[in-house]
């Protein structure tokens, strides 16, 4: 019959379970900090793919530039403007962070492909680069003083110019990917009342950092979730890889379909004789049996053009009593 343990010989095997479970847990932390492991919602999981995220990444890069440069003209400063981070959050998690008085605009995209839903998004731009730009704008220095007041409304006529402008910059960063027209449709000056976006809905926030005149703060532009994926599905293919090799054989075939499609085409031939220079004086001069002469011997090939490249040469003749080039040679292997 097997030995009954006594309560201290149980307490102390219960110690050991203790010992042993918290050095595995404290390994697993001491792992994780290593690894940097970060914790998943999944009661919000996330929509967007790193590579997607990339893509939005270079977008907003190409903005940055198109931005920064912009901004160095109208403000005659220079002006640096870069990604700062891209991340999903919900809509009220943004606005809830937004204080009383805030500069926002509503930009309509623009999108005229009837596959993609209409799309607007919100453009913020923080308190402190807004109030530099206006003191810039008004003739002074570009410094920024803290003041907890609402925009007047001649501040808001001089915005609504300066958003359009920098939300029309969005066309040639999206241009690569899909064809939009931005413009803004709203201004907002309290960000409570921006409610066109559900709280609860998710949105992408593309962070801009802005540096005017030692001033650094931020401009951010929210994308709701669902819009972005509309518009992404144009152009998802164009960051996925294929290691699929051609086939020599269907590519052959692609490229005779091609040139049976365009071999109809016309093409202007042009048969230089020689190119020479006269001077203005002598062009006004020539006259009826006047004699040019050209640094060509008589014998020498001509060279027949198309377009602006050399494609062949040959000798000048008459055929059928018209003139006509014998082809020679051939500069462009046209089998290839």
């Amino acid at each position: 019959m097997a030995d009954v343990l006594s309560q201290s010989q149980i307490d102390a095997l219960l110690n050991s379970f203790s010992a042993e479970g918290s050095k595995a847990f404290e390994e697993i932390e001491e792992q994780a900090k290593e690894q940097k492991i970060k914790n998943y919602d999944f009661k919000m999981p996330k929509k967007f793919t790193k590579e997607q995220l990339k893509v939005i990444d270079g977008i907003f890069e190409n903005y940055s530039r198109l931005l920064s440069s912009f901004l160095t003209g109208l403000m005659r400063i220079y002006c640096k403007v870069e990604v700062l981070q891209i991340e999903e959050q919900l809509y009220y998690e943004f606005n809830n962070a937004l204080p009383d008085y805030v500069m926002m605009s509503m930009v309509n995209m623009g999108i005229t492909d009837d596959d993609v839903m209409e799309t607007n998004c919100i453009m913020e731009v923080s308190n402190p680069i807004a109030m530099s730009m206006m003191d810039r704008l008004m003739g002074g220095a570009g410094d920024y003083v803290d003041q907890n007041r609402d925009y007047t409304e001649i501040e808001v006529g001089i915005y609504s110019t300066v958003l359009n402008k920098m939300a029309a910059l969005l066309k040639e960063p999206w241009g690569t990917y899909i064809d939009v027209n931005p413009t803004i449709t709203t201004i907002e000056t309290n960000a409570r009342v921006m409610q066109t976006i559900s709280p609860d809905e998710v949105v992408i926030l593309v962070v801009l950092e802005i540096e005017l005149k030692g001033i650094k703060n931020t401009m951010t532009f929210c994308i709701p979730a669902m819009n972005l994926e509309s518009i992404m599905s144009k152009f998802g293919d164009r960051w996925s890889r294929t290691s699929k090799k051609l086939d020599p054989k269907k590519e052959k075939e692609r490229r005779v379909s091609l040139l049976d499609a365009i071999k109809d085409s016309d093409l202007k031939i042009d048969a230089v004789l020689c190119e020479t220079k006269l001077d203005l004086y002598d062009v006004l001069t020539l006259q009826v049996n006047d004699v040019i002469p050209l640094n060509m011997p008589i014998d020498k090939n001509i060279n027949v053009k198309i377009g602006n490249n050399l494609w062949f040469d040959g000798k000048l003749g008459i055929k059928n009593n018209r003139k006509a080039v014998k082809i020679d040679n051939i500069y462009k292997d046209l089998g290839k």
